[in-house]
């Protein structure tokens, strides 16, 4: 569904193509109980949600059937890169589907080795090769079953502070509270460690630079004490997304690139939430000069249109299956739809110099702002990020650091954070919480005005968040 600048004020077109005004209270009510009596939503208790019915899309925002506009400062599920109906990948989807909706992932076919191509082409290193999934947990699933094959070891090291997916592997790798309720059976097959995380410091360190070295130290005591010989892969985000958008410290990743070299581990970086322009770069690995052994991704790849997502591999891991087979498959590996909306993507970013204006607008306008909020809100404890991926930390203490809501928080301890989403949503602006963490992530195709009429909402929200500080 593609609407016009006029639909956008006035309504928006059904799936059958017939037209509707905003304010269709049938419709909305009929979009509601359908959800209601059958939907099954992931992350939630089903009786205590009510989920938003979204009629429309178009660029940077959404509209609800009241016909209510958000501007989507989280791109959804940080997925958006390139904005609702964005009228080339829409295009390339409906061409595709005139020409040949779909075949099986043994067969060649020209839009799936295209974008293979296009991807290794813009991969750090010798990654060369690209294993398409259908998307991110499943990635970072057969990226291990690599490692573990490649190396003969079964082990795998991730952080505490980490999201990974919801597959079986992916979410016993996974760090935060989402494992608690869905960790298999323990097998030993995984050991979480501390990352860097400077204003939170797990090891005392008074600048980030101590960060780094202390986190390093940390890591290869894991390794030691866990056994070397018995660890196949070290798998981390290369920024840590929505558990805090956390930069790595200088030297760290390429720390961590030192220690699977001396200890023989495959090195995987999780890209699915950071790759394909979200921090103004193709991979945020270039952004720290570090090249991984395998790099995951999904998301930004086309947007979400159609589901897709992958493993870069480099060369040698690539050759080591020359005469072993790969024991892994998916049906939709490589769909020709979701891949037709993969090319579309790449000749949109660099006619459109997506990459530079990320840069752009995040030093330009989204960093000068927010780190001028520390002068103004005292409930906001630090601020971090690149591109067009930052996070704001509300605390009720800027000394202490006491988070604005505990760790993992629900119902009335929540509370908080749930006024400061509500503020925003008045102002008509869709946020990303998470924790006692505001994130910004919208579409990269976001104008400028755009921007800063989010940004202004969140400094507005902010006040909510500042009347629970204690002074």
């Amino acid at each position: 569904m593609t609407i016009t600048e006029q639909q956008a004020r006035t309504g928006y077109t059904d799936r059958t193509g017939a037209s509707h005004r905003f304010g269709d209270a049938a419709e909305e009510l009929r979009v509601r109980d359908d959800d209601r009596g059958h939907v099954f939503h992931s992350w939630s208790a089903q009786a205590q949600i009510n989920p938003t019915p979204v009629a429309a899309g178009e660029g940077s925002t959404f509209w609800d059937y009241q016909g209510n506009a958000y501007l989507d400062f989280s791109s959804q599920l940080v997925n958006l890169n390139l904005g609702h109906q964005h009228p080339d990948l829409v295009r390339a989807i409906q061409e595709q589907a005139g020409r040949l909706a779909t075949i099986q992932p043994s067969m060649a076919n020209d839009v799936r080795g295209e974008l293979a191509r296009r991807i290794a082409e813009v991969a750090p290193g010798d990654l060369n090769h690209v294993f398409f999934t259908n998307g991110g947990a499943d990635a970072n699933e057969n990226a291990v079953r690599m490692a573990r094959r490649y190396t003969g070891r079964h082990k795998v090291l991730s952080m505490y502070r980490s999201y990974h997916g919801n597959t079986n592997t992916a979410i016993a790798l996974t760090g935060d509270p989402r494992r608690w309720a869905n960790q298999p059976d323990a097998d030993g097959s995984v050991a979480h460690f501390f990352g860097p995380y400077p204003y939170r410091s797990a090891f005392h360190a008074t600048s980030e630079a101590e960060e780094g070295q202390r986190a390093l130290e940390h890591l290869e005591q894991v390794i030691t004490l866990e056994g070397p010989q018995t660890v196949a892969a070290i798998l981390l985000e290369t920024i840590i997304g929505t558990n805090g958008v956390l930069m790595p410290p200088p030297g760290y990743l390429q720390g961590v690139r030192e220690l699977c070299d001396r200890y023989g581990i495959v090195f995987i970086a999780d890209e699915v939430m950071v790759g394909f322009g979200r921090v103004g770069e193709w991979f945020a690995v270039d952004a720290y000069d570090v090249t991984p052994d395998l790099i995951t991704f999904a998301k930004g790849i086309n947007s979400g249109y159609v589901p897709l997502g992958g493993v870069v591999i480099s060369d040698a891991i690539a050759h080591f299956f020359d005469d072993v087979s790969f024991q892994g498959g998916l049906t939709y590996s490589g769909h020709p739809l979701a891949c037709a909306a993969g090319i579309a993507t790449f000749e949109v970013f660099e006619r459109d110099g997506i990459l530079q204006r990320v840069r752009d607008l995040g030093s330009r306008v989204v960093e000068p702002t927010i780190t001028g909020w520390l002068e103004t809100h005292p409930s906001l404890g630090e601020v971090r990020g690149r591109g067009l991926f930052w996070a704001l930390e509300l605390v009720r203490d800027r000394e202490t650091h006491e988070p604005l809501v505990p760790f993992n928080a629900s119902g009335a301890d929540a509370t908080p954070m749930g006024e400061v989403a509500a503020s925003c949503k008045t102002a008509g602006v869709w946020p990303f919480t998470h924790f006692n963490r505001m994130h910004v992530a919208p579409p990269l195709v976001i104008t400028e005005d755009e921007l800063r009429r989010g940004l202004d909402a969140i400094d507005t929200a902010l006040a909510v968040a500042d009347r629970y500080y204690r002074a």
